[in-house]
């Protein structure tokens, strides 16, 4: 069946996805309302940060913080100059492949991300994990990782955005 004779979503289906979409974007909102009140940070300067504090030896490849962050490599690149001129973030090139810039955290970015990460994780626990039960949550995972794999399909072989 073409994209074009795909029935619309039917009544349980619409009220499931635009639920879904509510959340992701009141979500997302009050995450960075917390952030900006609490760190002066937005929620993409956070997750770069967070991403770079997860990585081996708090450093990745642009691209690929680029990927993890959920950004464009241009929106990323202009968030890295902003958390450079803070002193939280250094840009190099890699020794290795020099088409290639690294992002590094520094000590203190780590020393931000340690400072913010309190809050971050409580504001997650109001908003999502103390609302729901155990087995939810281990629901929740799954649902998202399935929803995830099929956007990165998507992505993978040129789905519309």
């Amino acid at each position: 069946m073409s994209q074009s004779e795909q029935p619309w979503l039917d009544e349980e289906e619409l009220a499931s996805f635009t639920s879904l979409m509510a959340v992701t974007i009141r979500l997302t909102n009050i995450l960075d309302a917390q952030l900006r009140d609490d760190a002066g940070l937005s929620f993409f300067d956070y997750t770069v940060l967070s991403r770079l504090s997860e990585a081996e030896n708090h450093q990745m490849r642009m691209r690929d913080l680029a990927l993890t962050a959920n950004g464009s490599l241009s929106r990323l690149s202009q968030v890295v100059s902003r958390l450079e001129k803070r002193g939280w973030i250094t840009r190099r090139q890699d020794s290795t492949d020099r088409r290639t810039t690294l992002a590094q955290l520094t000590e203190a970015g780590w020393e931000k991300v340690v400072a913010t990460a309190p809050g971050h994780a409580a504001q997650a626990r109001r908003s999502v994990m103390d609302v729901l039960s155990k087995a939810q949550i281990r629901q929740l995972t799954q649902i998202n990782e399935r929803i995830i794999a099929a956007v990165e399909d998507d992505e993978r072989y040129g789905g519309r955005f």
